[in-house]
């Protein structure tokens, strides 16, 4: 019998692991929050270092995780704090790039296995992109597995050297509301009120107000559909450094566009909308992409990155950085209803196909059984 299996076999102590979270976008700490609980309940013991804020988030304590506040500094003093909670753990699992370097420096002359997983990657210029591949070549080359949650996040991994680099099975954490037509049209017309999109379409892109997201390209596009009546309203849900200079511009060019800062109530906007944007020069497993297509809201996206594999033929797909093909897209699909019932019928199927979370939790488990062997109990 396997000594992961939800009760720890006689004579055999349960697994120990630790999952290390830095700040954590959405998408790694709604994961790490999943995984966290699908371990607990098949008998592993998990604790969670990750920034008191994000426990508070995502409440890991709640799902039968232990947590322990490690700041997402790599400076002595958090590093310490890790090594300390490491201690005794069977297995260390860091997500994301900082999180997984201050796991090296914690682990350092220890032969505990560590597992990675990358959900995403990190974006830099200049002197600081040099320091970001020095830091990826030496996670990859220390962990034992890496996980990707992408096809090319696993080839990037492979190329800077990683021993053992996989295609990771993500779900999309979280019971998906149930679609009640009434309830549903009800709390739709509610969210357009609020938003202003009565009586006009509502576009919703969301994420953090980086350069790396494409908003800039999202407010040249925006020119294009000023010109239809009624005007459609693009409200970008998010907060980030951008949100000065956007917000300028949206002043300055007289656009449709309202910035409405983070939310935690992004379901309910998706569902309002009419069509979902993402417009990113580069993305992973667009958390957006999934909820749209769950939320059978019809996506337009760039054809980058995890994006063409995620969403297969249920999206609409335009190339990075082309304002005229977005804006002809949006345009496009705001004035053929036919062809956005066809993709949010596309959206439904491809999301039917996307990994449970008990699947996700599954192939993680197996490679824990892989780098662990049975622990006999004191």
């Amino acid at each position: 019998m396997s000594p992961l299996s939800s009760n720890a076999p006689h004579g055999l102590s349960p697994l120990r692991t630790v999952q290390v979270l830095g700040g954590g976008n959405a998408g790694s700490s709604a994961h790490v929050r999943s995984l966290a609980a699908g371990l607990v309940a098949r008998g592993v013991r998990v604790t969670v270092c990750a920034p008191a804020e994000a426990d508070r988030a995502y409440d890991f304590s709640g799902a039968g995780a232990d947590h322990v506040h490690v700041p997402r500094s790599s400076d002595p003093g958090s590093v310490a704090a890790l090594r300390a909670a490491c201690a005794d753990a069977d297995l260390v699992h860091a997500h994301g790039l900082h999180a997984s370097f201050r796991a090296v420096l914690a682990l350092s002359g220890r032969t505990t296995p560590l597992v990675v997983t990358w959900h995403n990657r990190a974006h830099a210029e200049g002197a600081r992109a040099h320091l970001l591949r020095m830091l990826e070549r030496r996670v990859v080359r220390t962990a034992a597995v890496v996980l990707g949650t992408t096809s090319d996040l696993v080839d990037r991994a492979r190329r800077t050297g990683a021993r053992d680099a996989r295609l990771a099975a993500v779900a999309l954490p979280g019971p998906r509301p149930p679609v009640d037509q009434d309830d549903g049209e009800g709390l739709r017309s509610k969210v357009r009120a609020e938003l202003g999109s009565m009586g006009r379409p509502l576009l919703m892109a969301v994420g953090s107000l980086d350069r790396h997201r494409g908003y800039d390209v999202l407010l040249d596009a925006a020119h294009a559909w000023r010109r239809l009546d009624p005007v459609p309203l693009l409200v970008i849900a998010g907060e980030g450094p951008l949100r000065t200079e956007l917000q300028r511009r949206i002043e300055d060019e007289e656009l449709p566009v309202r910035l409405i800062g983070r939310r935690d109530d992004v379901t309910e906007l998706l569902a309002a909308a009419d069509l979902a944007l993402l417009p990113s020069r580069w993305e992973s497993r667009s958390v957006l992409a999934q909820e749209a297509l769950h939320a059978r809201v019809p996506l337009v996206a760039t054809a980058v990155g995890g994006v063409p594999d995620l969403v297969g033929d249920a999206a609409e797909l335009v190339p990075s950085g082309n304002a005229p093909a977005l804006a002809a897209a949006v345009v496009r699909l705001l004035g053929d209803p036919g062809r956005c019932a066809e993709l949010r019928e596309k959206g439904a199927r491809q999301a039917a196909g996307w990994p449970t979370e008990d699947e996700t939790v599954a192939q993680v488990l197996s490679v824990y059984d892989e780098l662990t062997q049975p622990r006999p109990l004191p």
